[in-house]
């Protein structure tokens, strides 16, 4: 999926990594059309002076901030930034292409790579110094429309997440601690990777509220004249979605990749014997491939010479391809195949006179089953709390804990401070929109205090 690159924490996107953020791309770009957001470019370069205007979310990202100082031997007069994420890049530009009402809402998208460099452990698609994304940049005349626009776009990542990736995410809402830096208040799909007992943002979506249309001074006439500041959210998702999958579903194997985004869904093996027709089998093959591709399944055949029928299969399951078919001897005089799953190993014979409809429905039953599996694993590992020694039982567990919550700043510093040890600190993840009930009388589990809501903690990425 990847190639290491001579700077660190970098990586070469290979075209089998490559394939599966275009099949997301295009349901998602697709989505958001549909909702009147447009796709534009802004240049990967910031000014300072533009970039240190709105404080809270500069400090933010400060340390990760990669400048350019050179060019060729000279020193440039004023540093350059290279964007963080665009906010400071995109916004003077809407405070000029904002006057009145009937320029709003402004929504506009754009796909690029971001550059965030400061950290100690890169980690391939989890944490690279430079990553592809989306990022929605929108106005609103009204905070009301703002909510709105937060939600669908949350639920379109929610909708990437299960629906594509197999993965099952809470939606909830960030701690003033954890939200991005600047903003109103963030929303998040978080996932879960039971084998390493960590949580993971999968995907943000922030409604900024008023305070970056006030440092750039992005205003409109309303339509009763009056001078009004706009309502805005930005939004992402990005490469990291795939490293969540690899995580999630890999086996010792290799990959296993749900068919939604895989670049190949079937792949199709001769498996010829001494004195088989080769040739027949081979043309089996061939024609195999032409009737799945002509029903819209991404096939290919494996006729390579050199390798085993053997070699092939475990080179392909290493790739996670979602569905074999072997094609032998006995199969071509029975009018058959023999088709293979991923993700249980579980082996059928299928009539070619049934092919199409045969694979689409397994290729459909190995997508649900890959989230059905995912979703009882995440379930296993959810513990719910309530004291601080059955809180620190779960951390030392590997589980992700749901908890009673004052939600306080202070307590979730200090929550921060008391499990800081070599697997690094507990934080919360979000409090999710689904709360189950909260008892009056409920405390805190990590300072005593009447619990105001549910929230999930755990180690994270």
């Amino acid at each position: 999926m990847i190639e290491y690159y001579d700077i660190s924490g970098c990586y070469i996107l290979r075209p089998w990594a490559m394939s599966i953020w275009e099949n997301m791309q295009t349901f998602f770009d697709a989505e958001i059309k549909k909702m009147k957001v447009k796709n534009c470019y802004f240049p990967l370069f910031v000014s300072p002076g533009v970039l240190q205007k709105e404080k809270d979310h500069i400090e933010g990202f400060a340390p990760e901030v990669a400048w350019v100082t050179k060019s060729g031997e000279s020193d440039l007069e004023v540093p350059i930034a290279i964007r963080p994420t665009s906010e400071t890049v995109m916004y003077p530009y809407y405070s000029k292409w904002i006057r009145g009402h009937r320029d709003l809402p402004l929504k506009l998208n754009q796909w690029c790579n971001v550059v965030r460099w400061e950290f100690s452990n890169p980690t391939p698609f989890i944490r690279s110094r430079e990553f592809l994304w989306q990022e929605g940049h929108t106005a609103f005349a009204t905070k009301e429309e703002a909510d709105t626009e937060v939600l669908q776009i949350l639920e379109l990542y929610r909708h990437i997440y299960e629906e594509f990736l197999a993965i099952p995410v809470t939606k909830g809402r960030k701690s003033e601690l954890e939200k991005f830096a600047g903003g109103l208040y963030t929303t998040s799909v978080e996932a879960f990777i039971p084998n390493t007992g960590r949580g993971i943002q999968g995907a943000t979506s922030h409604c900024l509220g008023q305070n970056f249309a006030k440092m750039f001074e992005i205003n409109f006439e309303n339509e009763k004249g009056e001078k009004s500041m706009v309502w805005q959210n930005s939004w992402a998702y990005s490469t990291r979605t795939i490293g969540v999958m690899v995580m999630v579903h890999g086996d010792n194997k290799g990959l296993v990749l749900p068919p939604k985004v895989s670049a190949l869904q079937v792949i199709v093996i001769p498996v010829p014997y001494k004195d088989a027709d080769t040739q027949g089998i081979f043309d089996a093959c061939a024609a195999t491939v032409v009737t799945l591709s002509d029903a819209g399944i991404r096939a290919e055949a494996d006729l390579r010479e050199n390798y085993s029928p053997g070699w092939k299969y475990s080179n392909w399951e290493m790739k996670g391809v979602p569905l074999r078919i072997e094609i032998g001897p006995r199969d071509l005089a029975n009018n058959q195949v023999r088709a293979v799953r991923r993700d249980n190993g579980e082996k059928t014979d299928i009539s070619r006179v049934f092919l199409v409809e045969q694979v689409k429905g397994m290729l459909d039953k190995i997508q649900q089953n890959l989230f059905d599996v995912a979703k009882q694993k995440r379930d296993a590992c959810i513990e719910v709390v309530k004291p601080w020694d059955e809180f620190v039982k779960a951390l030392g567990q590997k589980k992700l804990i749901l908890a009673p919550w004052c939600d306080e700043e202070e307590v979730e510093k200090d929550v921060k401070a008391r499990t800081r040890g070599e697997m690094g600190a507990a934080k919360s993840l979000c409090t999710p929109f689904e709360q189950p009930e909260l008892p009056d009388g409920t405390k805190c589990f990590a300072s005593g205090k009447p619990a105001k809501k549910w929230t999930y903690w755990g180690r994270s990425y």
